[in-house]
């Protein structure tokens, strides 16, 4: 068997550090879109909770105008 020279071993660690830097890249590629997508849906939710907050708001003031007028047709 023939031992490999100097040029073909570093020649087969850069392919090796290419081909790890290709699947980090690709890995870091889909861990970003992840991140835009999860970022995408808590602005989502925040807006919807804020919509709730608001809807919740606006039934209090509705209760609370109903015993106000419960309370002024009892005369208290």
């Amino acid at each position: 068997m023939q031992d490999k020279t100097n040029l073909d071993k570093l020649s087969e660690r850069v392919s090796q550090i290419l081909q790890e830097y290709n699947s980090l890249k690709s890995e870091n590629e889909t861990l970003r879109n992840e991140q835009i997508t999860l970022k995408a849906q808590s602005e989502l939710q925040y807006t919807e909770i804020e919509k709730l907050r608001e809807e919740n708001r606006m039934k209090d003031l509705e209760i609370e105008e109903i015993v106000n007028k419960i309370e002024s047709i009892l005369g208290e």
